[in-house]
């Protein structure tokens, strides 16, 4: 099982630690270490800042939102951080949601199948760096030609050389659809809450993208990143109680009330009644009490939490059912360390 590191997005401000978190995971033999994007810290800049320390670990972004930049801009933030990186740059990309797409960054939100599928495709081409990229759109046409145009859009091909032309490209999916999407033209899947009851379900999405003509990869050469809290310890209890407002946040917070796809796959494991209670409880500003309505169950369902052994035998049962990466979060780099050594002995 391969270890990634998340450092997520920035709260009010920059993390303190992060710095010593990264370099501590390029020495621990982490494989990679991720950054993510809200509305306010970019995901770019703080790999290719903390990422100048490292040698070893992949740099990904876990996920670049589609709506923050377009899709060649996108390509040349990736081939530049491949660069600079010596080849270690993966293109994590993700849809977000409406309250962030057309609230933040003023765009439209429909159609996110078609338009990630278009993004991936231009993303390429300018990888691929074979000719003047074009796109007959219809989100992305290259070159322009709407209204407002001067009609003097050109086609152009990177000036820089992409040093990869098969960087790879991860996709941040929760849904069934984009799920499969994500295993026919990505190189990966970032799974951001991961369930080992819902393995086969799961699965059955990956099988589907994998079976359709052009699929890009199949099993054997697909990652399957999963995001999940690793905490050891002999009192659990204190580790649900901590990640409790975590997943409030998300059923109850993140995304409009009406269309939140987190609580939708909250509800598809089975946790209808909780994600309703929790919204209600967290859109009403009670957000503790929204919070203790997360019963353990839940979290141990997305988290790894127990003992050395206990974590050990169940991060085994994920990577039997196919993930291929555990993307962690951690407190310091001392945990950095220890999640390391405790795995080491699988």
């Amino acid at each position: 099982m391969k270890l990634g590191l998340q450092l997520g997005y920035w709260g009010a401000g920059m993390p303190p630690n992060a710095a010593e978190m990264v370099v501590a995971a390029d020495e621990a033999g982490y494989d990679a270490v991720f950054t993510a994007e809200s509305w306010g810290s970019d995901v770019f800049t703080p790999l290719a800042w903390w990422g100048s320390a490292t040698r070893n670990v992949r740099l990904g972004t876990a996920v670049a939102q589609l709506s923050a930049r377009t899709p060649t801009a996108a390509a040349m933030a990736a081939l530049t951080l491949d660069h600079l990186s010596g080849g270690r740059a993966i293109l994590g990309l993700g849809v977000s949601g409406p309250q962030v797409v057309e609230g933040w960054y003023g765009a439209p939100f429909g159609k996110p199948l078609s338009r990630t599928r278009e993004y991936v495709d231009i993303v390429r081409k300018v990888l691929a760096r074979e000719a003047p990229v074009t796109s007959d759109g219809p989100h992305y046409p290259l070159p322009y030609a709407g209204p407002g145009a001067d009609g003097l859009g050109k086609p152009l091909r990177p000036i820089t050389h992409p040093l990869r032309v098969d960087l790879p490209i991860w996709l941040g999916a929760e849904g069934p659809k984009n799920v499969a999407l994500a295993a026919e033209i990505a190189d990966g899947w970032l799974a951001v809450y991961y369930s080992e009851k819902l393995a086969d379900q799961y699965n059955a999405w990956l099988d589907e993208g994998f079976a359709r003509p052009g699929a890009r990869r199949s099993r054997a050469d697909f990652e399957v990143a999963a995001n999940a809290v690793i905490t050891v310890t002999d009192d659990p209890a204190a580790a649900y109680d901590r990640h409790r407002p975590v997943i409030a946040l998300y059923a109850g917070g993140m995304g409009a009330e009406s269309k939140n796809f987190h609580a939708d796959l909250f509800r598809r494991m089975g946790y209808g009644e909780v994600v309703d209670e929790v919204t209600a409880l967290f859109r009403a500003g009670r957000k503790a009490e929204a919070a203790a309505a997360v019963p353990d169950e839940l979290v141990a369902e997305t988290a790894i939490i127990g003992t050395a052994e206990q974590v050990r035998a169940q991060v085994k049962q994920w990577a039997d059912r196919g993930v291929t990466m555990l993307v962690v979060g951690c407190q310091d780099a001392a945990q950095v360390r220890s999640v390391a050594a405790v795995l080491a002995e699988n």
